[in-house]
């Protein structure tokens, strides 16, 4: 269930300011408003290895957690390669750089505006 657009940037705010806490590179945030019944916001990011991909997965969602989101649903944690989670309005991909330039997944949003961290 979407909240509304202030709750939707508070929401990708925190994200993006726990991902730029724990060192994650290249995040990028892509609003989707408008353009996807799904979510509002897509924040695409990278760790430098699955160790570190891991530990931003774990620490985001602990401060989803502690920020009252803590009903998100996780994927491909067990690996680390590509993590998605699933926030609600905000869905986060975190991924190894090598995996991350394989999938591209800015691309296919292009058109949509983008905002880097």
């Amino acid at each position: 269930m979407k909240g509304g657009r202030e709750q939707s940037e508070a929401l990708e705010a925190l994200v993006v300011k726990t991902l730029d806490d724990d060192k994650a590179e290249d995040i990028v945030s892509i609003d989707l408003t408008g353009k996807s019944p799904v979510t509002d916001f897509v924040v695409i990011a990278s760790g430098r290895s699955n160790r570190h991909v891991g530990a931003l997965a774990d620490h985001l969602m602990r401060a989803l957690k502690e920020g009252g989101h803590g009903n998100v649903k996780v994927e491909g944690l067990q690996a680390a390669d590509w993590v998605l989670i699933d926030a609600g309005d905000v869905i986060i991909h975190l991924f190894r750089p090598e995996v991350r330039s394989f999938y591209d997944l800015e691309k296919m949003w292009d058109g949509a505006p983008e905002t880097a961290a």
